[in-house]
This record gives structure tokens, C-alpha cells and sequence, in this order.
């Protein structure tokens, strides 16, 4: 066997010789090229050295270092097709490049150290185990991710590197676990490397100038990794058959290969479950890939898309947006009102096969169900050919075929889940990976939230609308308030003052007042606002003093005198309407025999009113917190709480201000400060 060893070795180096002489009369100038004249010049070196340690008996830890230096040279040149490269140093500077050299030069000098300090030599037995495993994974990649017309012209150059990589493997796996090399096998290496060199040559006449351009794709990397996992594994069993068989004595090989057939059964098992080698994709994919789509470009197409997409309600906006990402021509959109109406609603429908309401309902339900649980998008054309994969779900295809069903896409609002999206009639109808998933849910989170935000704001505007009509109904009671109150004094005094003329004239001038301002009031409530103030110039004495009178009707009496004419340009009906409040709250806080006063004063252009009593008084936590908020009265069903905030907002839109002073059981001050202004100032 040594010198048919011998032979086969003595034969692989005359037959890489040529080959490279071949090479080198081509002239190809070219990276790739170069670097396989080294290749081939490294290998008929390996079998050169292998023949001469046959004949010479010299260790063979010499060949095995050539050989550790051959595999890393060919892998390089697998990795070479990968990349683009002009130089040796931008190819040796690679990042890929670079960290196989990098691992293969720790792993190689700690087995080659090892085998010095007298360590064992399975060491460097699974050295070439992992290299040559290495080889075969950048081979699958460099296969697979080539194009129809490259792969025409590699596939000889991929059988020859995978043939020589695979014995090698099976011959260093067997004596990793024998503890030693088989020689038979080792003496058929220098045959196997003249066989594979035709290969070589053919490649190397396939491929035009020396270049070989392919990327690494998500699958070549799942299918590689597949591959690689099947070899460690089958590695890990191997050691756990060798093991068996050391320790089990008579039995041992009999367990040994029982172990590892029942070691095979299972990783065929595992490795053609559909479940588990999605997963696998998926991860992969997920941690060492960039992703298919740019989010940040995606994310300002959409909301771009919502700033300039036209459209009747968001609803319809949602929809057709939704629609365009999935090339889909028919859609409705389905809100969930389940918990509020006891039923479903279509918001939006468009062009998709006109769908009953309660013939969907039950499909409806099914559904509802399995995407609350799972928050998992409905492939109907998936389910139908792997129904595995939706476990739990039972939907009807014959329904979906009716209306051109295609994807149902749940929605949710945080954690609630708001409704659906039906898709279909779609111009590409490819199945749907992780990432197109992943998007489409972003998407929808996204339209979601923006329905979401629409009908909220409907609702607010609603709201708006009924909290002004409630806040002019307010305003408009509190002015009834008073003329009842004006009406009811008139009554309450006919009897006593009916034969009385200027009781009389009061009378009339009352009841003029009262209609003018029933009169406003039926105006804004036709119009459904309030009516602006109408300013004018106005006599404060006369005004304060006609206000005084109409409230000295009641008990205690207040208090004013008059002092020189002081005119300003104000709305009067306002300003009356203001006084009247203020001295009426003074009045109602006061006893009959309690002292109730008005006093007005001017200085610099600024008019002072104060209103002042000696009533209950008001603590300061009131004040701060009370007083001044609208609605909040202290006066039950009487009082409509608006008086004191109508009063202050009209003050400070003189630019005035309002301030009280008060203390419990001693009495309260309200001082009115505002400048006094003219018609040419305003």
C-alpha cells in the first residue's frame, strides 16, 4: 500500500505541476488568477511532500502543516469570488478574509504547539475536521449565491474542492475517534487530487478573465448553516459513539452504531421539520442581516403618504394606503364594536365583493379569536397549504374564494384590539416573509394610531361644540336669572306702589330693559353663539347709580354717592350686568341691617370701584381655589357660578384687574381697577 501511496501522491504533484505551468502560459494578470497559480502550486507542494515522506520516512506532521496551509490558501479563494479585490493587501485586509485567517491561524498554531509539548494528536485531527467543514460551508455559500451563468462555470471547481474537502473529513473524523490516522485512506488522498485536477481546469477555462462576481444571500446563509449544524452534530455524536464504544466493552461497537443511526434518524428529523427550519431562517436573518427594508425610508414614505393622500375620512385614507404597500386592489376595513353595540361595523369598504354582515359574523368570530391570542396576519393562500402553521384557526377558503379574500390583518390600539383589514385581488401574490410581516404590522400600527387620533379628535370637537352651546346656555340662564329677578320685584311691589306714577314709570323702563335683553337672548339662540359686545361711551356715576337703584329693591340697602362725571368708552350693558352681580352677592352675604356700600374713585386716568360688605366673608383657600371658576356656585339650583368669572374676564379685558379682599365673619371687598379709555385711544 506505501508505494501505491506513493504513486497517487507522485502523480497528484506532476499533475498540479502542469497545471500550473498551464496557468502560467495564459498570462491572466488578475487577482483570482494569481491567487489560484498559488493554490495550485501550494497543493502539488502537499503531494510532493507526502510522496517524499512516504519514501523517506520522515514525520508526518510535515505534510499535515502543508496541508493546513493548503485548505486555508483554497478557502481564501472561495472567499475571493465573494468579494471584489484589486490587490493581495485590499484581499488579505478583508474583513471576511481576515477573520477566517485569524481563527484558522490561532487554531492551527495551538494544535501545531500542542503536538510540540507532546499533547495528543486528535487535537490536530479535529484542526482539520473543523477547516475542511469550514471549506465545505464556503463552498455551499459560494454555490448557491451565484447566478445561473456562474454557476455553469464554477460547479466543476465546487465538486473537486468538496470532493477533497469531504474525504478528508470522513478520514480525519474516523481517526479522531480511533486515535489514530488510516492509512488506507491516507495513501488514496494522492488519487483523489489527480481526479478532481480535470475539474479545476475546466473551471479555470469556464471562467472568463479570472472573475467571478456573487454575493452571500439570506438563504445561502440559512442552507449553510443547516449544513453546518448537521456537521457538529453529527461531530457531537461521533465523540458520544466513541465514548460507547471505549467504555462499553463487547457491546460497544454494537451500541456505538446503534447510537449513532438512532443520532441520524433524529437530526433528519429535526432538520426536515418545517417549524424548526423556519426558525432557524428567521433568527439568522433577524441577528446577522441587514434588514430587507429601511425603516427610517419607509417610515417618512408613510407619513408622508398620510400628509398628501387625499381622501374623504381616515378611514378611506388608511385604506388606500394600506392597499398601495400590498399591491392590493379591494380592501374593508372592520371596527370591533362588540363591546359597545353587540355588533361589527364596516367602516370602509372598496371594491371587494360585497360582504354580508351576518354572514361574515361567524367567520368573524373564528377569526377575532386566533388574532388576539396569536396578533398573527392571516395568509389565506398560507393557511390553505400549511394550516399547521395556524394553529387554532378555522376559517372558511370557499368564503374567502367568493370574496377574493387574500390577508387579514388585525389591528390594535396599544393591547385593545380594534378591528381588521381584509385584502384582496393583489397584483403579487408571493407568500409573505418575517420581514414583509414585520412591515405591514408597522404599518398598520401606524394607520391605527392615526384613526385612532382622528376619531379622537372628533370626538373633542363634538365635545367642543356641546361645551360651548352649554357655555352660552350658562351665560343665557344667568342673564334670564336676572330678568326674572327684576320681573319678580316688579310684582312683588304692584300691590303696595300700583297708584304710585313713578312706580309706575319704573315699571315700563323695566320692562323695556327686559325685553331688550330677552330680545338678545333669542338672537343668540337662533344663532347658536353669543353676541360681541357692543362698546360705547358711558357715564359711570349715572351707570353705578341706575344699578344701585335696581338693587335697593331688596334688603340691606346699599350705599353710594356720586361724585363728579367720569366717562369711559366701555361695553355699559356688560358693566351693568357685572355691578349687579357684584352688589347682589354682596347683598345675599349680608344681613338686612348689615351695611353694603359702593364707592368709586379716580386717579391718574385709572378708575377705582370697590364694593364692599360686612357679611359671612369668604376664607382664602375659597378665594383661590372657588371663586373665580366657572360653574362652581355655592348657591345649589340658584346660582349658575359664572357671575364672579364673567366679572373678572370682562375687568381684564379692559386690561383692568379684579382683586377680593376677605376675611370669615368680618365681611368682603371686590376693588375693580381699569383705565379709563376714549373712542380715539381704542
Amino acid at each position: 500500500m506505501e508505494y501505491v501511496g506513493f504513486i497517487g501522491y507522485a502523480l497528484a504533484g506532476l499533475a498540479y505541476v502542469v497545471f500550473a505551468l498551464l496557468l502560467f502560459a495564459a498570462r491572466n494578470n488578475s487577482l483570482l488568477a494569481v491567487w489560484l497559480v498559488g493554490c495550485v502550486l501550494i497543493t502539488a507542494t502537499a503531494n510532493i511532500v507526502a510522496a517524499a515522506q512516504i519514501e523517506f520516512d520522515f514525520s508526518l506532521i510535515w505534510v499535515m502543516v502543508i496541508d493546513t496551509v493548503k485548505i486555508a490558501c483554497w478557502a481564501v479563494l472561495i472567499l475571493s469570488c465573494n468579494i471584489e479585490c484589486k490587490s493581495f493587501k485590499e484581499l488579505l485586509t478583508n474583513y471576511y478574509v481576515k477573520q477566517y485567517l485569524l481563527v484558522w491561524s490561532c487554531l492551527s498554531a495551538l494544535s501545531y504547539v500542542g503536538i510540540y509539548f507532546g499533547i495528543s494528536t486528535k487535537y490536530l485531527f479535529l484542526l482539520f475536521i473543523m477547516l475542511n467543514l469550514w471549506s465545505l460551508v464556503l463552498l455551499e455559500q459560494l454555490y448557491r449565491s451565484s447566478a445561473g451563468e456562474v454557476r455553469w462555470a464554477i460547479w466543476p471547481l465546487v465538486i473537486a474542492i468538496a470532493g477533497v474537502s469531504l474525504f478528508d473529513f470522513v478520514l480525519y473524523a474516523q481517526a479522531s475517534m480511533l486515535g489514530q490516522l488510516d492509512f488506507d485512506y491516507w495513501y488514496s488522498r494522492g488519487f483523489i487530487a489527480v481526479m478532481v485536477a480535470p475539474l479545476l481546469l475546466i473551471s479555470t477555462r469556464r471562467v472568463q478573465n479570472g472573475q467571478v462576481r456573487v454575493f452571500v444571500s439570506r438563504n445561502v446563509v440559512f442552507y449553510s448553516s443547516m449544513l453546518l449544524i448537521a456537521g457538529l452534530y453529527l461531530l457531537v455524536m461521533a465523540f458520544a459513539g466513541y465514548a460507547i464504544n471505549y467504555f462499553g466493552g463487547e457491546w460497544g461497537t454494537l451500541v456505538s452504531v446503534s447510537f449513532l443511526m438512532l443520532g441520524g434518524v433524529v437530526l433528519a428529523a429535526l432538520l426536515m421539520t418545517e417549524t424548526l427550519r423556519k426558525q432557524v431562517k428567521v433568527f439568522i436573518a433577524k441577528n446577522f442581516f441587514a434588514n430587507k427594508y429601511e425603516y427610517r425610508e419607509e417610515w417618512l414614505e408613510l407619513i408622508e403618504e398620510l400628509e398628501t393622500t387625499s381622501a374623504d375620512s381616515a378611514y378611506q385614507m388608511a385604506s388606500q394606503i394600506m392597499m398601495a404597500k400590498l399591491q392590493a386592489k379591494s380592501s374593508v376595513l372592520i371596527k370591533d364594536n362588540s363591546l359597545h353595540y353587540g355588533e361589527l361595523k364596516f367602516v370602509h369598504q372598496w371594491a371587494l365583493n360585497e360582504v354580508d354582515i351576518e354572514e361574515f359574523q361567524e367567520q368573524y368570530a373564528l377569526i377575532v379569536s386566533f388574532v388576539k391570542q396569536n396578533q398573527w396576519l392571516i395568509d389565506v393562500a398560507e393557511y390553505k397549504n400549511s394550516p399547521n402553521l395556524y394553529q387554532g384557526l378555522v376559517i372558511d377558503h370557499s368564503w374567502c374564494d367568493k370574496h377574493h379574500v387574500e390577508l387579514i390583518i388585525p389591528l390594535f390600539v396599544g393591547k385593545a384590539f380594534y378591528g381588521l383589514f381584509m385584502l384582496g385581488n393583489r397584483t403579487e401574490t408571493k407568500s409573505l416573509n418575517w420581514e414583509d410581516r414585520d412591515l405591514i404590522f408597522a404599518i398598520s400600527k401606524q394607520l391605527i394610531n392615526y384613526i385612532s387620533l382622528h376619531e379622537a379628535n372628533d370626538r373633542l370637537a363634538e365635545s367642543k361644540q356641546f361645551d360651548a352651546f352649554n357655555r352660552m346656555s350658562a351665560f343665557l340662564v344667568h342673564d334670564l336669572k336676572n330678568v326674572q329677578a327684576q320681573l319678580a320685584l316688579i310684582n312683588a311691589n304692584a300691590k303696595k306702589h300700583r297708584d304710585n306714577p313713578e312706580f309706575i314709570d319704573d315699571v315700563f323702563e323695566t320692562i323695556d330693559s327686559a325685553t331688550s335683553r330677552l330680545d338678545k337672548m333669542l338672537y343668540q339662540l337662533r344663532n347658536k353663539k353669543v353676541l360681541s359686545s357692543k362698546q360705547g361711551r358711558v357715564e359711570l356715576n349715572e351707570l353705578i347709580s341706575d344699578v344701585v337703584k335696581q338693587c335697593n329693591v331688596r334688603q340691606p340697602v346699599v350705599e353710594y354717592v356720586s361724585i363728579e362725571p367720569v366717562e369711559t368708552f366701555i361695553d355699559g350693558e356688560t358693566m351693568h350686568s357685572v355691578l349687579n352681580h357684584l352688589i347682589q352677592n354682596a347683598q345675599e352675604a349680608s344681613e338686612v341691617d348689615q351695611k353694603v356700600s359702593v364707592m368709586l374713585s379716580v386717579d391718574n386716568d385709572i378708575v377705582e370701584l370697590v364694593i364692599s360688605d360686612s357679611g359671612c366673608g369668604m376664607t382664602e383657600s375659597f378665594i383661590e381655589k372657588r371663586l373665580f371658576k366657572p360653574f362652581d356656585t355655592t348657591k345649589g339650583n340658584a346660582g349658575m357660578g359664572i357671575g364672579v368669572y364673567e366679572a373678572k374676564q370682562f375687568i381684564e379685558s379692559l386690561a383692568g384687574r379684579l382683586s377680593v379682599y376677605s376675611r370669615p365673619g368680618e365681611g368682603s371687598k371686590f376693588t375693580l381697577r381699569f383705565p379709563i379709555t376714549t373712542r380715539e385711544q381704542e
